[in-house]
This record gives C-alpha cells, structure tokens and sequence, in this order.
C-alpha cells in the first residue's frame, strides 16, 4: 500500500536548522503585495528594515517549506505528487517571529486520515529557538486515489460563516507578476511560473500560489481588524477552495467575534469564485 499510516505515524521527526534575517522577511511581504503606497507609514513596517514587523504567515516558508518536503519524505509515505494537492494549512504562533533568527524545526507526520476517494495527510512542524517554541505549523495534503484503507475520517474543519453581512469588506488586487516575485520565498513549483507546464496540468496560465493567497488575507485581516499589530495573531487556519490568477482580485469578507476573525476569500473577476473558506485568525 502506497501509504502505511502506522508506519508513517511511528517514524521519527526529520530534524534541522533553518535561518532567516530581514531580506527574507521583506521578500516575503513583497511577494504579498506589501509596499503599496511605498511609502504609507503602514506599509513600511513591512518593508523598511528598521521598522520591521513579521507577518505570522512568514513561517509557512521559513526554511523553504521544510515541513512539507521533509513530511512526504517520511518512511510509509510513498505517493505519487501528481496526485497531491495543498488542502488547507494551520499556524499556532507561540510567541512573535522575531525579524532575524535561527531555529530547529522539527517535522513528522501527525495523522493520516482516510477520506474514502482520497486520503489527507497531516504534515506537522515544530520551530524553536534557544529561547523556545516559536510556532506549530500544519499541513493538510490531499492525496487523491488512497483513500479507502480503513483509516479514521479525522475531524471536519468546516466553520459557518454568521447569518449577517460582513462586519469589512476588503478587496486586493493580484498583480501580474507577484506569482513570479512570490516564488522567490522558495516555492518553485513551474505550476506558477512556467504557462506550458499550467496548461499540461489543465489551467489557462499559471495560477497563484495558495500559500500567497493565504498571506495576503491575513495581511487584510491585520491591517484592517487588528490595527496593524501582528503580535495579536495567536493563530490562523484556512481550506484552499480554489484557484486565483495573477491579474484578478481578492475580495476578502470578514466578521468579527469574540478573540477571532472569520473570513471568506473570492476572486472577483470570476463571480466570487471561492478561493479560501474555513478561514479562521485567532488573537488575543
């Protein structure tokens, strides 16, 4: 059987050292969209390095994305990638991402559930530094075709949206080239690049990164609910539901509760095509 989920699950965490300094983390935000107004005073935190904050998002590829290529790596774990889809990620931030640092991570898989057609793979990494935990990092991989192995189900992430009109609405504006600028953060994958790979996997043209999309809405989240406080955010969790090119808009919906934002993302250009749902930010 292609995966051996108690064999997956019993494997030791793959264990190493990643870094990161201002470049990465402005990079980073670049590839958001961040800069624009250059320079709005909110916006500089951002960019400008002796004003710099990190957006919480930025441990999705602190160290290139360790945890997912390590975790599908794993003994028991052999799969075809052709077959494997992002299906959501979660955050858990232990303390503020401090603009330079160096930190372990540390990377298992931490469940494997069998939804029938398809199996999701929970692919979990642990950062800290000589001071402690920094975050907790979660991907859902979605792989089609290995269901059906008798698994548990695993829990439902589905989060329902507050019978009344959004509390903010925010749009954000792709642009032509921020896939291009975004993959620069250490996701290489042509599918966002290259339009003669984006056709042979059936898209018109390359499509955005769905961890970009993710950066991007809670960038709107913490500009617009949190007063640009990024040290606010405890935790952030989201479905990827579709796709968004280069050149169309987000259109971020958010309600405010108690302690959490939820929102809803669509593409604009595309009759509010979904493009994240489930999507929860936590703060304090």
């Amino acid at each position: 059987m292609p995966i051996d989920a108690a064999r997956a699950l019993a494997a030791d965490p793959r264990q190493g050292d990643i870094g990161w300094d201002h470049k990465d983390i402005q990079l980073y935000h670049l590839g958001l969209g961040a800069g624009l107004p250059a320079t709005d005073p909110d916006e500089l935190r951002y960019t400008l390095e002796s004003e710099l904050h990190v957006l919480p998002s930025f441990a999705t590829v602190a160290g290139a994305g360790m945890a997912m290529l390590g975790g599908l790596g794993q003994p028991g774990i052999e799969v075809n990638l052709a077959h494997v889809l992002h299906g959501g990620h979660s955050i858990e931030l232990h303390r503020p991402i401090p603009v330079k640092g160096r930190a372990t991570s540390s990377s298992k898989v931490a469940a494997v559930y069998d939804k029938g057609k398809a199996a999701v793979i929970v692919l979990r990494s642990e950062v800290a530094d000589a001071d402690g935990p920094l975050w907790t990092s979660d991907a859902q991989i979605f792989v089609r075709g290995e269901g059906g192995f008798g698994g548990e189900r695993g829990p439902s992430a589905k989060e329902e949206l507050p019978g009344r009109e959004p509390d903010r609405v925010e749009e954000r504006h792709i642009r032509e080239d921020q896939a291009l600028l975004y993959r620069l953060s250490g996701d290489w994958n042509p599918l966002h690049a290259d339009p003669e790979f984006a056709k042979m996997a059936g898209f018109d043209q390359p499509i955005l990164h769905g961890l970009c999309s993710y950066g991007m809405t809670l960038k709107a989240v913490v500009d617009t609910t949190l007063g640009g406080d990024v040290s606010r955010v405890r935790a952030y969790r989201t479905r990827f539901a579709g796709i968004v090119f280069p050149g169309e808009t987000l259109r971020i919906r958010m309600w405010q509760e108690p302690g959490r934002v939820l929102a809803s993302v669509t593409a604009v250009e595309r009759d509010d095509a979904p493009v994240l749902a489930d999507t929860v930010v936590e703060h304090s």
